[in-house]
């Protein structure tokens, strides 16, 4: 391993971007669909080595002496997030003829964005770098800080966190009930860069013993945690029904195509419930799934109080027009509710929207480039206020999450405040059967476990599914799917084991520990060598 270590270590040109790009690439690997965690522990253990190697020029001075560690974190995020997010581009085939010439902003754009923020890790980490464990510590703090970063500058994109990679599956996606995103990120960082210690002998049984212990405690309380759901049997249940119509992007607005969408909706609401089974007492449409806007056809309303019973209600996404006078129009990406009566008893606006998907950063300067949001043919969304639980009836009430909004972390309450349980509706038929929607609903399950509460997800191709508050799928379609899920779902059954302390304060005080551990082993390793 030595050997490996010091090969890498002086590596430089070509030879040195090669491998950073590479260690990114293979870091994406560990995230869903692929999840293969073992891919980070190649990876972090090759980014320590690379920027071991890091040294900057005798002459320079300053930050400018942080160059080479900035560039090496740079190189190893754009291959994380190349690979991790080429899927993007799959959007702009939709209306190939106005888009694809920015296939390439899409596809290498937004990863060589994105990478500052890995770029900016690696260079704050140097700074507190030694020649053993304190710099794990190190990277781990600077790494977590970045993602903190990267989900609240400019609106925020934290798609894809680098500690989700220590998540695959339900037994080890619990720790973020008690830890937080940014506690995730810090441990599984240390954790995946431990290996790197192999190269020598300092703190290699310090760092064992850690990496060992952290791993066991990570499991270990996802199984008590786990153990716990037994526990909620006999809890107060919903009926609820998913649409998947899985209707091609290409087809959604089609002025011909739209009495058809409009009716495979209803087929697929109205669709008798399977031997055994119980009536939803709420349908849910995914988002954007009414294909016209409410005005243009005051039949549909009629329709959809048709297609149900007096005793249900029916969520469906639409767009949503309001006047805003001089002729001018606002248009909201929205979820409606709507009564057996035919009558909208509650709504709620879309409050996070995607950038260049549904409005446009700096219009009025990109807009003379040529640049335009996907969401071009309304002119752009507007954003909602706030977010509230919408009202399910019969005493229930759900919060409610558009597309995106549901992977910014600690964005559902612990516990759901007055909300019972989560929904999410979401259109990711922009992306085709590629790892985009897979990514999307992983992220969707996390806020299931963070807090504590089921969440209902319809998206028109897929994945929809029920997940309970442990983040377990109770019942799911496919990508691309067409059908229907009938399914009971216990309200709020996992809130009776949410840890009593604040993941984001868990989270935060994990990172200053080490950072000030990092800190302090540096400058103790300046005082020996001077």
């Amino acid at each position: 391993m030595e050997r490996l270590a010091g090969k890498i270590i002086l590596l430089s040109g070509a030879g040195r971007a090669l491998v950073a790009l590479a260690a990114g690439a293979i870091a994406s690997l560990s995230q869903a669909p692929f999840d293969f965690p073992l891919a980070a522990f190649v990876a972090f253990p090759v980014l320590v080595w690379l920027l071991d190697g890091a040294v900057a020029a005798p002459e320079r001075r300053g930050l400018s002496r942080l160059g080479p560690s900035f560039l090496v974190g740079w190189l190893f995020g754009f291959g994380y997030f190349l690979v991790g997010l080429w899927w993007t581009g799959n959007a702009l085939l939709v209306e190939a003829d106005l888009f694809a010439w920015a296939l390439p902003l899409a596809i290498i754009g937004l990863p060589a964005v994105l990478a500052f923020f890995y770029a900016f890790a690696a260079a704050l980490a140097k700074i507190a770098w030694s020649d053993d464990i304190g710099r794990i510590a190190a990277l781990a703090v600077a790494f977590a800080f970045a993602e903190w970063l990267r989900s609240v500058l400019f609106s925020g994109f934290p798609w894809n966190a680098v500690g989700y990679a220590a998540m695959p599956v339900p037994l080890a996606m619990q720790s973020i009930a008690i830890v937080g995103a940014v506690g995730i990120n810090v441990l599984a960082v240390f954790v995946f860069s431990l290996p790197a210690l192999l190269a020598g002998r300092a703190h290699l049984k310090l760092g064992a013993a850690l990496g060992v212990g952290l791993v066991v405690l990570h499991l270990g309380y996802g199984g008590l945690r786990l153990s716990q759901a037994e526990a909620t049997d006999g809890a107060e249940t919903i009926a609820i029904r998913v649409i998947q119509p899985s209707i091609l992007q290409s087809q959604k607005w089609d002025m011909a195509e739209r009495d058809r969408i409009f009716q495979a909706h209803l087929d697929l609401t109205t669709r008798p419930v399977e031997e055994g089974g119980e009536k939803a007492d709420i349908v849910v449409w995914p988002e954007t799934s009414v294909p016209f806007l409410f005005g243009d056809r005051p039949d549909a309303l009629a329709a959809l109080g048709a297609a149900i019973d007096d005793d249900q209600r029916l969520l469906a996404g639409i767009v949503r027009a309001e006047a805003r006078g001089e002729g001018e129009t606002s248009y909201y990406n929205s979820i409606v509710v709507i009564d057996g009566s035919g009558e909208i008893v509650d709504a709620f606006d879309k409050v996070r929207l995607v950038p260049f998907g549904e409005y446009l950063p700096f219009q009025e300067f990109l807009s003379r480039f040529g640049l335009r949001q996907l969401a071009q043919n309304i002119g752009g969304f507007s954003a909602g206020s706030t977010r509230r639980p919408l009202d399910l009836g019969g005493g229930v009430s759900g919060l409610p999450f558009i597309c995106y909004e549901v992977i910014f972390p600690g964005i559902a309450p612990r516990g759901g405040g007055d909300a019972r349980l989560l929904i999410n509706v979401t259109n990711d038929a922009w992306f085709g059967d590629t790892p985009g929607p897979y990514q999307h609903f992983r992220q969707a399950q996390f806020r299931a476990v963070e807090s504590g509460l089921p969440l209902v997800r319809a998206a028109n191709n897929g994945i929809s599914a029920v997940v309970d508050g442990y983040g377990r799928v109770v019942d799911g379609l496919a990508v691309d799917a067409v059908g229907v899920l009938d399914v009971d779902v216990p309200l709020g059954e996992a809130g009776a084991f949410l840890p009593p302390l604040r993941p984001g304060l868990v989270g935060w005080s994990l990172l200053i520990a080490l950072g000030i551990a990092a800190t302090a082993n540096n400058l103790r390793s300046r005082h020996r060598v001077n």
